[in-house]
């Protein structure tokens, strides 16, 4: 049953990584911008440099605007690798302590860090390569809080039977954190790069102090029922002693006792939980084909993430705030994905089906979108298709899939996983994203675009191959239903 407290929850932890991703979508929106920043004039135009040796001013980093593009993907690699390391602690943490209180402490460390990475440095005129590849670093430790965090107090609240549906619309935050970056940023950037860090850095800090003393990260905390709870099936004639057994192994139920002390006793053993292991974590069915597709899913999802409208802008020479604008198409298609095929999930007990489809037509959409005429109106809708697929299954898996790794029989009753197994896939999915990040700019470089994109066709191929595994037994089952079928007939 949902409650206010429910919705607050929902609420909550929505916009908590709606600013997270916000932050994180800035620094891809002024791309083109701050490689104008850093470079000389002259270099940005279209004669060569008359003295390519030559600084000409403190903030001129790169001799050339070509030469700024391999420092941005090692600034993406750079964060994408901390933020993965970062997740596999996160998560691990989050179990162990508050996970209101590694929320918020994350949130305000990375609001800090994203403003002293494009708004104090410029404000003060300090540049430097060293300093930019530091503070971004510890920008992706500090985001690592995030993930496993929400999806943590999300799946404490709500039970398996309606993730896909809530799961679907809840995980569109990292879209709408888009969506919303970007819009920002396209607002702002005329008045300069360090603006739009500002624009997003202020709410993620603010929202950490609501998060800090407004969320509330299991309904056991204020009395409401566990929905992930197992209750024992007792028969009606199984002893008292028997009824003890089930709910408590290691306390039977002593005849003449008080049964005040047995029921608090019963209770207390109930509500503790300890935090399952790192390596335990690992071992539970479903993890490892899960992380690995997800790591090839996610290289795709954040190629696009980081990358889109630097693409745009240098393709098809649309100016910034269009290559901004038309680029939230893929996130609306993400959007779109993920509920409609979140629901259809909710009607299988085994998610991977449904998301071995999705990855079957993933690739022809990638195919079509590398096409694409230099029409704004043709690019959305294939923008929006990609979308729709690609961060379609990205969000089911990082978001209901997760929640249901980390809250199976396998993991026990009493143990807390959730946050170390969200911490592991995401971590796992973000090494492979930080390497593809910085595949993107070498690949581009050396063969072009086209090549780009016939590399996202063999990540997704890969993730497909990741999930079969994950569908042998429906397989089998689909397969005995038509051997039955065709022999009855």
């Amino acid at each position: 049953m949902l409650t206010s407290h429910h919705v607050a929850v929902f609420i909550l932890t929505f916009f908590c990584y709606v600013w997270f991703h916000a932050t994180r979508k800035t620094f891809s929106n002024i791309k083109d911008d701050i490689s104008k920043e850093w470079t000389p004039t002259p270099c940005n135009l279209t004669w060569p440099c008359p003295s390519p040796n030559k600084t000409w001013s403190s903030h001129n980093l790169f001799e050339s605007y070509d030469d700024a593009k391999p420092f941005l993907g090692l600034l993406d690699t750079v964060f994408m690798f901390c933020y993965a390391v970062g997740l596999y602690f996160s998560g691990i943490i989050g179990d162990r302590f508050e996970l209101r209180k590694v929320l918020a402490i994350g949130m305000w460390l990375s609001g800090i860090l994203v403003f002293t990475f494009g708004t104090l440095t410029q404000w003060v005129h300090f540049y430097n390569k060293a300093f930019y590849i530091i503070i971004w670093g510890l920008n992706g430790l500090a985001q690592s809080c995030g993930w496993p965090s929400v999806v943590a107090v999300m799946g404490n609240w709500f039970g398996k039977s309606s993730r896909g549906l809530i799961f679907g619309v809840w995980s569109s935050c990292a879209s709408v954190g888009n969506i919303i970056g970007t819009l920002l940023a396209s607002q702002v950037i005329d008045y300069g790069y360090e603006q739009a860090f500002l624009v997003t850095s202020v709410p993620l800090f603010c929202t950490g102090f609501i998060v800090f003393f407004g969320l509330v990260s299991s309904p056991t905390e204020i009395g409401l029922s566990d929905p992930n709870k197992i209750e024992p099936e007792i028969k009606p004639d199984e002893s008292v002693a028997s009824i003890r057994e089930i709910i408590s192994d290691d306390e039977p139920l002593v005849v003449g006792s008080n049964p005040s002390v047995n029921e608090e006793n019963c209770d207390k053993n109930e509500n503790e939980t300890k935090p399952i292991g790192f390596f335990r974590a690992i071992l539970l069915p479903g993890v490892i084909p899960y992380s690995l597709a997800y790591g090839c899913l996610k290289l795709v999802n954040y190629a696009f993430f980081f990358w889109l409208p630097y693409y745009l802008t240098n393709n098809f020479k649309w100016d910034d705030s269009k290559a901004d604008d038309v680029s939230t198409w893929y996130d609306v298609g993400g959007i779109i994905g993920g509920i409609v095929f979140g629901v259809i999930t909710d009607r299988f007990e085994n998610r991977a089906p449904v998301l071995v489809g999705m990855l079957v037509v993933a690739p022809f959409t990638v195919w079509g979108y590398e096409r694409s005429p230099n029409n704004v109106a043709i690019n959305s809708v294939l923008m929006s298709l990609i979308g729709i697929f690609v961060g379609g299954a990205s969000n089911i898996i990082s978001s209901a899939v997760t929640a249901e790794l980390g809250k199976q029989p396998a993991v026990g009753q009493n143990v807390d996983a959730l946050a170390t197994v969200t911490g592991i896939l995401d971590g796992t999915s973000s090494i492979f994203a930080a390497v593809g990040q910085y595949l993107v700019a070498v690949i581009q470089t050396h063969l072009g675009w086209d090549w780009v994109f016939y590399s996202f066709i063999i990540m997704i191929i890969l993730s497909l191959v990741c999930l079969i595994p994950m569908i042998t037994n429906d397989v089998k089952t689909l397969w005995t239903w038509l051997k039955t079928r065709l022999t009855s007939s």
